[in-house]
């Protein structure tokens, strides 16, 4: 994981929590949460009981001597915050998927493409092959000219992680740098495919 995706997972979840906590306390004081639980909030706490409102009549009137401009200012200012923090989540939860992945070689093949879905389909294809292998499933992720394999290997009651392992760096990983002339890291998860108990008679 990239320092820019944890960089990005860590606001996701302070920007979560803090959400969490407003929402929380809005639920507090609308529901008379601390009325029934017989809970004294601490001095200039906000909300604590379901007439409360988030601004007073001081606070909406504090700026209004400030111009028509200032009203129409603030709220464009927070619609484009929410817009920007919704384009933001939108683009963590938007998965980074090449459609073609440059082919090189000595020498470079320019303007030679292979498409992604073509390129992780012969490569499972391969991978599904190799001894000890149930089944795999690959998917490309990454730019055009640094892609990443993510490779998941279902593996055989008698595959053994230490050979597979070995058998797709040599085989399907190694055919793809020749192939393509591209260097191509891959991350691999291995599990063990579920297979029907066998009776012993």
């Amino acid at each position: 994981m990239t320092p820019r995706a944890v960089l990005n997972r860590i606001l996701l979840v302070l920007t979560g929590l803090v959400l969490l906590a407003g929402g929380l306390l809005i639920l507090a004081a609308g529901a008379d949460l601390y009325g029934w639980q017989h809970l004294s909030p601490p001095p200039g706490w906000p909300l604590t009981t379901p007439g409360d409102v988030l601004l007073a009549s001081a606070d909406r009137i504090r700026w209004s001597s400030q111009g028509w401009w200032w009203w129409p200012a603030v709220i464009a200012a927070l619609v484009l915050i929410a817009a920007l923090a919704l384009g933001w989540l939108l683009a963590q939860l938007h998965r980074r998927r090449p459609r073609a992945v440059s082919v090189g070689g000595t020498p470079p093949q320019e303007g030679v493409e292979l498409r992604v879905r073509a390129l992780g389909d012969a490569l499972a294809q391969e991978a599904g092959a190799l001894p000890g292998v149930a089944r795999a499933d690959v998917r490309i992720t990454g730019r055009p000219d640094r892609p990443h394999a993510h490779i998941s290997l279902a593996l055989t009651p008698e595959g053994r992680p230490e050979a597979v392992l070995q058998a797709l760096c040599e085989g399907p990983l190694r055919t793809v740098h020749e192939c393509t002339g591209a260097s191509l890291p891959a991350q691999a998860h291995l599990h063990v495919a579920r297979h029907k108990p066998r009776r012993v008679l």
